[in-house]
């Protein structure tokens, strides 16, 4: 369960960096039922509204030659802190720790095998309002070509706790990570090791990618079709999860559909 009392490690905040920020709202607007704002003061940078609370957001491609590609945010009391513990553990800092005047600070990393991430201190403004419902965030995926030593460091960065438990048919691992000191129902991700061979969507690079509630699985994969996307797996039932489909944007950037079993 991801939730908005935001505690240390926990998902905060998420945006996408698109090459054609109209066209990205164009495609998500229908998808998943989002609306979209420009917040004061931004130069081409969207806020998107699903059922009046605020659940992300799309901004320009800043980086020449980068995939458009979502990037989830964690709560920090400190961006110095978390960035300084970073660099300790292994990571790069992309992004130096900043103030954006009247929302948060923030500042974006590296993990060790090339995996994007933020971190975030909202301020009055700033931050998810729309999780674990229609349209929000509901978990928040790593895939890595080395787990164990990818929980090591977010380990270090966070403090997470991890579980294992076998993926379904009994091929591999799967590691659900909560927040550290917090009980299971506050899970808010996994990571699942693959091979670089099961990374084209990420052009062979370990990365985060979303899985976003919908209220029916089925047709908002019809809705990513209908609006040049691909359906890569799926929908598809995972017994005791919900219903998934592994979905790009017209521009290549991945996320999940699910629809969870009650």
């Amino acid at each position: 369960m991801i939730t908005t009392d935001f505690v240390p490690g926990s998902p905060c905040w998420l945006d996408l960096g698109a090459p054609d920020v109209p066209a990205a709202a164009a495609f998500y607007g229908p998808v998943l039922g989002w609306e979209f704002t420009p917040p004061p003061g931004t130069d081409g940078f969207l806020l998107a509204d699903a059922a009046g609370r605020t659940a992300g957001g799309i901004g320009p491609l800043t980086e020449r030659g980068a995939r458009s590609a979502w990037m989830p945010y964690f709560f920090t009391p400190d961006v110095h802190e978390t960035a300084a513990s970073v660099l300790r553990a292994g990571g790069t800092v992309r992004v130096e720790p900043r103030d954006v005047p009247g929302w948060a600070s923030l500042a974006q990393f590296t993990d060790p095998q090339g995996a994007r991430f933020a971190v975030l201190t909202p301020g009055p403004a700033g931050g998810l309002g729309a999780v674990d419902g229609p349209g929000g965030l509901c978990w928040t995926e790593l895939y890595a070509t080395d787990a164990a030593g990818a929980l090591a460091f977010y380990e270090t960065v966070f403090g997470w706790q991890h579980e294992d438990t076998p993926m379904p048919g009994g091929d591999g691992t799967y590691t659900i990570v909560t927040p550290a000191g917090q009980p299971a129902e506050r899970m808010h991700g996994g990571v699942l090791q693959v091979g670089p061979a099961e990374l084209t969507l990420s052009r062979g690079t370990p990365s985060w990618h979303p899985v976003f509630a919908v209220p029916s699985c089925d047709e908002a994969a019809d809705r990513v079709r209908d609006r040049g996307g691909i359906v890569v797996i799926g929908p598809e039932t995972a017994p005791g999860i919900g219903r998934m489909a592994v979905c790009t944007d017209p521009s290549g950037a991945d996320f999940v559909l699910m629809t969870p079993e009650r």
